[in-house]
């Protein structure tokens, strides 16, 4: 997660079904709804990110992305897995636009502002990360308070963005 890790090469044209070198064949993603395709594909790239398995992560990106794509309504829990993939992908308009999309629903919600705030990081707007960035930390306690299941699913993630608001957010 965030703009400091290292990128993935871009993604290349997908091949057909099938096992990898690197790992088993996927799931039959046509028994399952599309968001949970969507979210099988993300939960296979960010074991992959982990694993610094780069051929895998450039191998599933792309379908992840698309498969986000194909679900007709996404809560802030699919935005934030769809920001996030955009980000891995250097697609960085669209993770700002998934963040916003968020904000527009549920302006304090913290992966809408730590995921805008780090596209525009990487769109070059640091004026922008801060202010989100910013926020986040105002909004933190309320939010953690709320205990949200994507919260609570994605508990991990909090360490990295804290430290990240703390730098960026408090750098007036």
């Amino acid at each position: 997660y965030g703009p400091g890790r290292a990128a993935p090469a871009p993604p290349a044209a997908v091949g057909p079904a099938g096992g990898t070198a690197a790992g088993p064949s996927p799931p039959d993603l046509t028994s399952m709804s599309s968001r949970e395709a969507a979210d099988r594909l993300f939960d296979r790239v960010m074991r992959a990110e982990s694993a610094d398995n780069s051929t895998e992560v450039v191998q599933f990106l792309p379908m992840a992305i698309a498969a986000y794509g194909l679900v007709e309504t996404l809560d802030a829990d699919g935005r934030f897995h769809w920001a996030v993939l955009h980000l891995m992908g250097q697609f960085n308009v669209e993770a700002l636009e998934n963040a916003e999309e968020t904000l527009s629903q549920q302006p304090d919600h913290l992966f809408g502002l730590a995921t805008a705030g780090d596209a525009s990081l990487a769109l070059g707007d640091s004026a922008s990360a801060r202010e989100y960035y910013r926020r986040w930390l105002d909004a933190y306690e309320t939010e953690m308070a709320k205990n949200l299941v994507e919260y609570q699913e994605h508990e991990g993630v909090f360490p990295e963005m804290r430290a990240t608001a703390e730098v960026l957010g408090r750098n007036d």
